[in-house]
């Protein structure tokens, strides 16, 4: 590609060229003209070469002047400042000797990092928790600078085994590093679920690559399962390694657990109001001027254009939705995720409000009290505590531990202040009464409220406590090749009765319930944005695919199978396209029947197994109908390369669909066991077997 300059210079020379053709002619004219003409041919000739040698010397000149204008300005203007992005100049201005790094998707490692940071204290030490999306890891190395220094990691894994997106960058720079961490002493804590084949493989992998690095492990690695109950995984091994970190480092605890403010409210009396949040996950008013990328912090205001039932009959509601992202320059493949930012039921944020006797209009800001935080805010503010209860904080899960040891203090009633302390407790009795109260009984901060009269605390100090509301991902249900400005959902309404009686409602799917087209758009537009997903179609589309998906499990294959219709339609050789498809009863909850039908019928799916597990005496499922057809499945994959696709449940379904293939393999591949097994993973490995699976 040409510089602006070079342009410039192509640019000026051409008419340049151009003159110098013309006096070329003007030269070789006839020599039989007469001498008047010969003298006015001469004076043109002098006046032409005059003009030429004129412009060309001002265009030498003004070239030169160009080219010695350098961009250095420009460089030197967006150079970062020394040391910007260095925690390590951080730590030394503010005096903290522990930093706590955190890999979070949802939120819950960075809660983690904050809570062990805000923990240092009780030994003498100084925490920060720090989004390694923000600084130059490289700078580890520089960590032994620090007196009683030490790094924690806080990692949880993302889909298949991957890192979440803002530890993305440290991921790769940990793969390529070569630097010596031999005064580093850190420790992990890792966030998994055990349904997933790479079971907390990000917080192993960095525990593993940091040793091998140099670096000193001061306490094993923890692993948190969220399948079992990871507050109570994080419990154990944080009560372990605080005496850990003292015995290191010789210090000892100053004194019991306290409750620290990390935020201090400042209510807004006369505020101008266009500066007041109302919902935006970023820049003030980015609903209203709506400017691309869209991304997690941006998301874009899309509208639904269909909002349809698809099951005919069953006490669930799966709907089906159409997402207009025209204009909005977005971009997807099938397979990505789809990610949408829901809002709170109304009604449970004016019972909050109504318990603790508080105006919700209120306009305020939560300050972080360390000026040198990044964070300057738990949340956009100023703000509402209307709007902070309904988008910002997620109100609907059972709160976490720390959050009821900081609550208990507001607990007037004796009898309740001690139990709020015991679950919070590291006492075996606290940790089963935390599981049973909260965590089964479901549960959320309202019910706690309604069930613990005495328990009033401020609505501020609540609002610092409560966790942010995070976004849903959803696969994305359609082909960006058929529908290029629609984004299609698959969804299932969640809700359910507690033990204590109460009906729980899913946050994201029943607001997406209500979502209805809307020509005054009112009641109609969805935050979002686009994931991007390693769960994909061949390249080549003449190779066979086998896709399992009962239930919502379907939705990437619909878009997967439009494509591979409009890949059909350009006149491309289009491999098999096999579909195991699964739910209760054929006549209730048979999603997108006809448009299945009509695919198998035009000879885009070449074979349509359907498992209706509730229609029969014995329930069957989609792994059965792929034991009754093994040759075939057996074929597609050894001979012919298939690619196999499961989506959907993973404490089960995709389970025994993997047992499935392991037998399959065993008895056609004349394999052992363990020789089946690797045979699998080497597919998985080799991007022949993906997963998009949840729990």
């Amino acid at each position: 590609m040409n510089s602006p300059l070079q342009q410039t210079r192509k640019q000026s020379f051409v008419p340049l060229t151009i003159m110098g053709d013309a006096s070329m002619e003007l030269n070789i004219s006839p020599p039989d003209n007469t001498s008047q003409q010969d003298s006015l041919f001469s004076m043109t000739d002098v006046f032409l070469i005059s003009l030429i040698t004129g412009l060309f010397t001002y265009w030498f000149f003004f070239r030169k002047k160009k080219e010695e204008v350098p961009d250095l300005p420009k460089i030197q203007s967006v150079a970062a400042p020394a040391r910007e992005s260095s925690f390590i100049e951080k730590m030394k201005k503010t005096g903290r000797n522990i930093v706590v790094f955190y890999g979070s998707q949802t939120g819950t490692a960075e809660e983690f990092a904050n809570r062990l940071s805000k923990d240092a204290h009780r030994y003498g030490l100084r925490g920060m928790a720090a989004d390694p999306e923000e600084y130059d890891l490289s700078d580890l190395n520089r960590l032994s600078e620090i007196d009683k220094s030490l790094a924690v990691f806080c990692m949880a894994t993302y889909g298949e085994g991957d890192p979440t997106d803002n530890a993305q960058d440290f991921y790769d720079w940990l793969q390529e590093a070569d630097t010596d961490l031999s005064g580093l002493r850190y420790a992990v804590f890792g966030l998994g679920n055990k349904t997933y084949e790479h079971f907390n493989a990000m917080g192993k992998y960095v525990d593993k690559r940091l040793e091998e690095l140099g670096a000193q492990r001061i306490f094993e690695l923890g692993l948190g399962d969220d399948d079992g109950n990871l507050e109570e995984d994080f419990i154990t091994w944080r009560e372990q390694f605080w005496p850990a970190v003292c015995e290191h480092f010789g210090v000892e605890a100053t004194g019991e657990e306290s409750s620290i403010r990390q935020y201090e409210l400042v209510v807004h009396t006369d505020v101008n109001m266009n500066k007041v949040y109302t919902g935006e996950m970023g820049r003030l008013k980015s609903y209203e001027n709506q400017k691309p990328p869209f991304d997690a912090k941006n998301p874009f205001l899309a509208q639904v254009t269909e909002n349809r039932k698809l099951n005919k009959g069953g006490e669930r509601h799966l709907m089906h939705l159409e997402l207009d992202i025209s204009n909005s320059k977005i971009r997807y493949e099938s397979g990505d995720h789809v990610a949408v930012y829901p809002a709170n039921d109304s009604s449970l944020v004016n019972q909050i409000g109504e318990i603790l006797g508080t105006d919700l209009d209120t306009i305020m800001s939560l300050n972080n009290l360390d000026e040198e935080s990044n964070k300057k805010h738990p949340f956009p503010c100023p703000t509402s505590y209307r709007t902070a209860l309904t988008y910002y904080l997620d109100i609907t899960n059972p709160p976490r531990t720390n959050v009821l040891y900081e609550l208990a203090q507001y607990a007037t009633d004796a009898s309740e202040q001690e139990r709020l302390r015991k679950m919070a407790s590291s006492a075996a009795e606290g940790k089963a009464l935390y599981l049973s109260w909260v965590v089964e009984a479901r549960r959320n901060i309202l019910a706690i409220l309604q069930d613990m009269p005495s328990l009033r605390p401020p609505i501020d100090h609540l609002c610092e406590l409560l966790p942010r509301l995070q976004a849903r991902y959803y696969s994305i249900a359609s082909s960006s090749k058929v529908h290029p400005n629609a984004i299609h959902i698959c969804a299932v309404t969640v809700e359910y009765e507690t033990k204590t009686g109460r009906l729980n409602k899913g946050v994201a799917t029943n607001w997406l319930k209500n979502k209805v087209p809307d020509e005054n758009r009112s009641n109609s537009l969805v935050p979002m944005y686009v994931r991007k997903s390693q769960f994909r179609l061949p390249f080549k589309p003449s190779t066979p695919v086998i896709m399992i998906g009962p239930g919502t499990g379907i939705a990437p294959f619909i878009g997967f199978i439009q494509e591979r219709a409009w890949l059909k339609q350009q006149g491309k050789e289009v491999g098999d396209t096999v579909l195991y498809y699964g739910c209760r009863h054929e006549r209730e909850d048979y999603l997108y029947h006809e448009e299945l039908a009509r695919f198998h019928q035009e000879g885009v799916l070449t074979q349509l197994n359907v498992a209706f597990s509730r229609d029969q005496a014995e329930k069957v499922y989609v792994q059965h109908l792929l034991k009754k057809n093994k040759e075939n499945i057996w074929k597609l994959v050894n001979e012919e390369n298939a690619h196999i696709y499961v989506c959907g449940d993973a404490r089960n379904m995709a389970r025994d669909v993997q047992n499935t293939f392991y037998e399959i393999v065993a008895e056609f591949g004349n394999m052992s066991q363990p020789q089946a097994v690797d045979y699998v993973k080497k597919l998985m490995t080799k991007g022949r077997y993906s997963l998009d699976v949840w729990s």
